[in-house]
């Protein structure tokens, strides 16, 4: 098949549109599961953080599994289980087992990202890593552009135990196609040109070449994934990046019913936007950081300096939504906060498949450990602080700090242009 690499691709971005959906099906559902278990803020961002726990567990574990079984089985597996579990919440009740399976949840969507960034690094040369992890990762807002309206109309038609176990049966028929269709190891004609073929076989030749130095090829080591400072830092960028998504996520549909008295499906109309200009974002981030690198073949200038851009710009787009109680401003920039905020995701997985190759899964599984970690504070903390003090302010400008302090970090210790690290 003619470009079957980016047919690929393009199921990769629908099994993440179909992650995304399960994993924010639940703020979406915030009203009704609140009412009937008598939930307040605090216990809704419990539960919602036993996701980060679940997440955490297994993100770093998938990775290696990844690594050493493949996308093709662990990807699958990963697919069945976080849609039985998806089935699972329309039968639950109760605090703890609402808690319980959304950490269940967050075990089985673990190996997914590490899943992804092993897909790409293996089918595609370096200049079109950050486009096609962009394509892949732009179904992350985009689930949202959909899901908004979508899992709103299934909660005020079916009730949100059905939309539960709709999102479940969509899950098992994704995970049926990937073992159909992807393979670990791409060939000539059957799934590759032989150019492309011969491309990803030329830098895979240079990659030995740069880290044997004067003796044999290397492999990437744990010390270089856990130590490296350029590594360092984007792990901590990311955990910054992972607080604002899952406080988007978990909290913004909530955020307006609360704050601006919205019922859910005016809600749903309104998220359309910071979601659909976060889907646009990260596709043009990824273009934009591959242009840049090779213009320049500097992995500083194509990747480093769009995240600490981007993080800044989105702080500061926070800061007017704390100044003013509006509406329309609260939704003008928290789209544009959420939107600029995404834009340099793909930079963030490209450093891993730049800078740790052979290991691209495992060093995407320790940076995603701190995305889980966020997964577990941002919903936890955020619903703890307006439940204490009656708003979300204080959660916010939390949330302004943690981007600022990682931009800065970014900027002064991230240096990852290959010469300058040894593995």
């Amino acid at each position: 098949m003619k470009n079957y690499r980016w047919f690929i691709i393009g199921l990769a971005f629908i099994g993440t549109i179909i992650n995304y959906l399960d994993r924010g099906a639940l703020s979406y559902a915030i009203g009704p599961i609140q009412t009937s278990f008598d939930l307040n803020n605090a216990d809704f961002g419990f539960i919602a953080s036993g996701f980060g726990v679940g997440y955490m567990i297994m993100t770093l574990v998938g990775g290696v599994l990844v690594d050493r079984f493949g996308a093709h089985k662990i990807w699958t597996l990963a697919g069945v289980m976080w849609s039985i579990v998806s089935v699972l919440f329309g039968a639950a009740s109760g605090l703890w087992l609402f808690f319980t399976l959304r950490l269940l949840l967050g075990v089985a969507e673990g190996p997914a990202f590490p899943a992804f960034t092993r897909v790409v690094t293996d089918w595609l040369p370096t200049s079109q890593r950050a486009r096609a992890l962009a394509a892949g990762l732009a179904a992350v807002p985009f689930a949202s552009v959909i899901g908004a309206p979508l899992i709103s109309s299934l909660i005020i038609i079916f009730g949100w135990r059905i939309m539960f176990f709709v999102l479940g049966c969509a899950g098992i028929t994704w995970a049926l196609a990937w073992f159909r269709f992807f393979t670990d190891s791409p060939t000539i004609n059957v799934h590759l040109s032989h150019d492309e073929f011969m491309e990803l076989q030329h830098e895979a030749e240079i990659e030995k070449s740069l880290s044997s130095q004067h003796s044999a090829p290397q492999k990437t080591s744990w010390k270089f994934m856990l130590f490296n400072p350029s590594l360092m830092v984007n792990n901590y960028a990311f955990f910054s990046f992972g607080y604002l998504l899952f406080f988007a996520m978990t909290w913004l549909p909530g955020y307006f019913e609360q704050v601006y008295n919205l019922k859910l499906h005016k809600i749903a109309i309104f998220l359309i936007l910071p979601w659909l200009l976060g889907t646009i974002l990260i596709v043009i981030g990824g273009i934009l950081s591959d242009w840049i690198w090779k213009k320049t073949g500097s992995i500083r200038l194509s990747r480093s300096h769009l995240i600490w851009i981007c993080q800044v710009l989105s702080a500061l787009c926070f800061i007017p939504v704390i100044m003013f109680h509006s509406l329309t401003v609260a939704i003008i920039f928290i789209s544009l906060a959420v939107g600029i905020g995404l834009m340099p995701n793909a930079a963030f997985y490209a450093i891993n498949a730049d800078l740790a190759r052979d290991r691209a899964a495992t060093s995407l599984g320790i940076m995603d450990c701190g995305f889980a970690l966020a997964g577990i504070l941002a919903p936890a903390i955020t619903g703890v602080l307006s439940h204490l003090l009656g708003s979300f302010t204080a959660a916010i400008s939390l949330m302004v700090i943690l981007s600022l302090s990682s931009a800065l970090c970014i900027f002064i210790w991230q240096k990852p242009d290959r010469k300058n690290y040894s593995h």
